[in-house]
């Protein structure tokens, strides 16, 4: 059975840990794009280094908790935050923290836009 693909939801895959760009382009456009109605659905998953920065940075865990109550889905890589210390803190936030590897193989075979920062 082929999987529907759905056009209403985007994740985005953040991998960086530049707060720039996280200021300039990740939290304005997916605040954006849910104020705006440009997509119904939208998954930020932290990944990588971007786990430590949202643990240890409170302007980006401003950035996230806005994210998170305007009703965009914030999950991160499990492993990726065990590695660098961050688990607790993630979830404290309310990142939802799991173990990523199938649920990105899941969102992209199904055909929803991954977008990489």
């Amino acid at each position: 059975m082929t999987k529907q693909k759905n056009t209403n939801r985007i994740n985005i895959l953040w991998t960086t840990d530049n707060k720039i760009t996280v200021l300039t382009m990740l939290a304005v456009y997916v605040l954006n794009a849910k104020s705006r109605g440009w997509w119904k659905e939208i998954n930020v998953i932290i990944w990588g280094a971007s786990a430590k920065l949202v643990a240890e940075d409170t302007q980006v865990q401003t950035e996230v908790l806005e994210m998170i109550h305007s009703g965009i889905n914030v999950e991160a890589c499990k492993d990726c935050s065990d590695v660098c210390g961050v688990t607790n803190d993630l979830a404290r936030l309310g990142v939802n923290v799991r173990f990523m590897g199938q649920p990105l193989t899941d969102y992209i075979q199904s055909g929803e836009p991954v977008l990489v920062i």
